[in-house]
């Protein structure tokens, strides 16, 4: 009976451990996912006033343009968590759907090689910061349902383990994607 009993302890309490390092791998990911998206936010930031430098001299009629690309961003660089920074970086993407709208206007922007790098580097680094999310999400589902699923939400508390935030958007107008093009090879009227 106490060999039965011994066992039994010993089973539960390398449940136990598994349970919890597996909790902690998860949180990490989920840690390491939401820096990912960072270093990528961090890119677009700094590309961002290069961008506005780079067309500020041809747009000169679209100074309030200019000045929402600028401000979106400084609200976008001081966000803090996920939602607050979902809502910043969603007013960011319309505020350079704009610009990117309003330099159609002006060929000689649509003719710049410096416009037409930051574009592609932007696009590329919007492109990795779509993947980032995504992973983010998808690791903080897995963590949120292994936190909540029993036995090993039993587990939970001792490993400080709690909900992460998924990346919404919940503004229906950030879900619309901006029709970009400043190719020269528009039909000519």
């Amino acid at each position: 009976m106490g060999w039965i009993l011994l066992v039994l302890v010993v089973v539960i309490a390398l449940w136990m451990m598994g349970a919890y390092n597996a909790l902690i791998a998860l949180k990490n990911q989920v840690i390491n996912a939401w820096k990912q998206i960072d270093v990528q936010l961090k890119r677009r930031h700094d590309l961002i006033p290069n961008l506005v430098n780079t067309v500020k001299g041809a747009m000169e009629f679209e100074r309030g343009t200019l000045e929402a690309v600028i401000s979106a961003r400084n609200k976008a660089v001081s966000a803090q968590g996920v939602a607050q920074t979902a809502k910043a970086e969603g007013e960011l993407s319309q505020a350079l759907g704009r610009l990117f709208a309003l330099s159609e206007n002006y060929p000689e922007l649509k003719s710049s090689a410096n416009v037409l790098q930051l574009q592609e580097e932007l696009t590329s680094t919007e492109n990795k910061i779509s993947f980032a999310r995504q992973l983010y999400n998808d690791v903080s589902t897995q963590y949120n349902t292994k936190q909540a699923q029993f036995p090993t939400s039993l587990v939970a508390g001792m490993a400080k383990a709690s909900p992460a935030e998924l990346w919404e958007i919940e503004d229906a107008a950030e879900r619309a994607v901006p029709k970009v093009d400043l190719s020269m090879n528009k039909p000519m009227a």
